[in-house]
């Protein structure tokens, strides 16, 4: 189960275009749920390092935190351009970004950031903060980069799940059909499985001959992390896709015609010690939708 069902829906506020797309996704999604929607401000570094004034502008905290203030403001009108109704807070941090939103996602249901823009070939810019956040925040987050009109995600696609069966994928299942469920939506359950592996250590006529029976085993292991969330939400219309390939691949795959797509923060692959696997990082990079990577409760 999700580790806060509840909680408001925090989006980091930077001034930026990126963040102001990210507060509008979020509100969109806050006022159906009746999900209070927390704006918050972290001071910049600079501002952070001089608690006192310094001789070449004793106002400067000052200045930042009027600024932060305005940003704050700018960003609670966007949220209302979308829904009138939905609750805003906002918080001005004296912390610094990083340490600012991951305080916050100890209470937050949701930790939602702008990507700052697309490099050549589709890669999507991912800073320093989203990393560390989608590593380390104690709560599901959510990656929103910029489109321009032509390239946005479709509002009627469907919302896309990874599953693998390891304990972050669980999450992100558990995220998946309640993101369906509101936005009333088709579910897409992704399983991929990689046959390369075993193809190269047995000749192909006998890898061709135990290759049925794989498959068999990969659909039973999908259908088993999804039955108990199918009688929990029976509304939602689950279409199963089990596929031969990597998994980032695979779900990439679905990118285009979704809305949304969330994946556990690291699969059964991953190394033990690493916070964030091979498939949410290419999804955090390449996916056009937006992408919520979830953690297992710790």
């Amino acid at each position: 189960m999700p580790a806060n069902t509840v909680g408001p829906l925090v989006v980091g506020v930077d001034g930026s275009t990126s963040a102001l797309n990210a507060v509008r996704w979020a509100a969109a999604g806050a006022a159906p749920r009746n999900r209070t929607l927390r704006l918050v401000h972290a001071l910049d570094d600079l501002a952070a390092r001089y608690p006192k004034p310094i001789p070449t502008d004793e106002d400067l905290v000052e200045r930042f935190r009027l600024r932060g203030h305005r940003l704050l403001r700018e960003a609670r009108d966007v949220a209302r351009e979308v829904d009138q109704n939905v609750k805003i807070e906002m918080d001005l941090s004296q912390r610094r970004p990083v340490e600012a939103l991951r305080a916050e996602s100890s209470s937050a249901s949701l930790l939602v950031l702008g990507t700052t823009g697309i490099r050549p070939l589709g890669r999507a810019l991912i800073g320093s903060v989203s990393i560390a956040l989608a590593a380390h925040a104690r709560c599901p987050v959510a990656l929103i980069r910029p489109h321009v009109a032509e390239e946005a995600p479709p509002t009627d696609g469907p919302v896309v799940v990874g599953v693998d069966g390891s304990p972050s994928s669980e999450e992100a299942v558990a995220l998946a059909f309640d993101a369906a469920s509101w936005r009333r939506v088709p579910l897409v359950a992704v399983h991929a499985w990689d046959d390369a592996f075993l193809a190269e250590m047995f000749d192909e006529a006998r890898w061709e001959r135990e290759r049925p029976e794989m498959e068999q085993r990969e659909c039973e292991v999908l259908a088993q992390r999804l039955a108990g969330w199918q009688e929990k939400y029976p509304d939602v219309v689950v279409r199963r896709a089990v596929t031969r390939g990597r998994a980032s691949d695979e779900l990439l795959a679905f990118a285009d015609r979704a809305q949304l797509i969330v994946v556990g923060s690291r699969g059964r692959g991953g190394l033990a010690g690493m916070l964030l696997g091979s498939t949410s990082q290419a999804l955090m990079s390449y996916a056009l939708c937006p992408v919520i990577v979830a953690r297992a409760e710790e």
